[in-house]
């Protein structure tokens, strides 16, 4: 299973040593939880480390633009049937978080480990992992991130030849492509939901067909591969065509397919579905996401939405009118500054709902609900928008930076 176990080098000891006390440091000045200038310190004076940590691993990498953080949440509960489990569960998936992640892990034996899709390729050469879960791949962070095709590339390009089982979603053809360099694919039919990002072959540039769930390329024959692994409706189909039950907390069926992959990667490890699935039932919230929180004598529940992808999914699980709807959304470095995503979400799907605006670029959220022929109020804070709603739990729905100021405004 877990490769070579020597003991970490007195370097990599310091390095660990000096990297938990930066962390250590930040917390106490309320600076976050310190995991990303921690790593950075402890790689500045190992800049090995991150594969030293891993090297007694069995690694899962999991890298996705939606759904990342769920799946290594779900893959981490369903592989502690097996043993001790480290892994990055807040979420900070670059080189420096993940090495203080890993850093916490001596005595685990799997490390289920979220990666930003920029640094998946690095990261694999790393760590050497036994499996990769690839989930989807749409437009996000358009000012940072590549373009989507040019993503599945490197993707390509990185893992040619990976020895690691890529797990991969055969309903994404940009997945697919990216996947299909390797030559241990595990093809699992999770769906998708948000099409826009792959209307053109990634192989040869044709206009791809979409018949329903299934796809293929007219012109050079790139199509969808058969999966041995499934979601159908409320179970797990399995490659030998058994059908297990998916009892989630967790609401929608983005999350459903999330448990797909997961038992998918947790069969792997020989985990049998069963298991898995009833152990990620445990699972009630994600980092602050889905949690339901009383605030100023009212319901919220609180829900992430990043890009035009997350946002259809969000809409899809929110409750019905005349239920109150509060956005937010914000333009920092880890959201992305450009906004022009926001002309790409369909938001006529909240018709009905009472809607509140908040956030850094509240205004230019209001213009898109205006063309959108939408009712909605601009507020300056939490606290208005949830005086000025109407009865009733309130749908909270922000991207990454607007998230995480709600979360520390509702003690969260």
């Amino acid at each position: 299973m877990a490769g070579n176990t020597e003991p970490l080098s007195p370097r990599a000891k310091l390095a660990v040593t000096a990297g938990k006390a930066a962390a250590a440091v930040s917390r106490a000045a309320g600076r976050g939880s310190g995991s990303v200038i921690g790593g950075r310190v402890a790689l500045k004076l190992d800049p090995d480390l991150l594969g030293r940590l891993a090297q007694h691993l069995d690694v899962i990498l999991v890298s996705a633009t939606n759904g990342k953080t769920t799946t290594t949440r779900l893959i981490a509960e369903a592989l502690r049937a097996a043993g001790p489990v480290v892994s990055n569960a807040l979420g900070a998936n670059m080189p420096a978080g993940i090495t203080s992640a890993l850093a916490g892990g001596s005595d685990a034996r799997y490390g289920v480990i979220e990666v930003d899709e920029k640094y998946l390729a690095g990261v694999a050469r790393d760590t050497t992992p036994k499996v990769i879960a690839l989930l989807n791949l749409s437009r996000d962070q358009l000012d940072r991130a590549a373009e989507t095709r040019m993503m599945a590339e490197q993707w390509r390009e990185g893992l040619s030849g990976s020895k690691a089982v890529i797990v991969a979603n055969a309903d994404d053809p940009l997945i697919v492509w990216a996947a299909s360099s390797s030559p241990n694919v595990v093809w699992v039919a999770a769906g998708q939901a948000w099409k826009d990002d792959a209307w053109s072959c990634p192989s040869c540039g044709g206009v791809m067909q979409r018949p329903g769930d299934d796809w293929f390329c007219g012109e050079c024959g790139f199509r969808r591969p058969a999966p041995s692994w499934a979601l159908n409706g409320d179970y797990v189909l399995d490659p030998h065509g058994s059908a297990w039950p998916i009892h989630l907390q967790l609401p929608g069926r983005a999350n459903k397919a999330n448990a797909t992959s997961s038992a998918a990667v947790a069969a792997v490890f020989g985990v049998p579905p069963q298991v898995a699935l009833e152990r990620m039932y445990q699972v009630q919230a994600v980092a602050g996401r889905y949690d339901v929180v009383t605030f100023l004598g009212r319901e919220l529940r609180l829900l992430l939405a990043k890009n035009p992808a997350g946002w259809l999914e969000t809409f899809s699980l929110i409750d019905p009118p005349p239920t109150p709807v509060i956005l937010s959304v914000n333009a920092r470095g880890a959201d992305g500054t450009d906004t022009s995503w926001l002309w790409d979400v369909d938001y006529t799907q909240l018709y009905g709902h009472p809607i509140f605006v908040l956030g850094d670029r509240k205004l230019d959220l209001a213009v898109r609900l205006e063309v959108a022929g939408l009712d909605f109020r601009v507020c300056e804070t939490l606290d208005e928008a949830v005086q000025m709603a109407p009865p009733g739990r309130i749908e909270v729905i922000a991207n990454y930076t607007a998230f995480q100021d709600l979360r520390r405004r509702v003690g969260n």
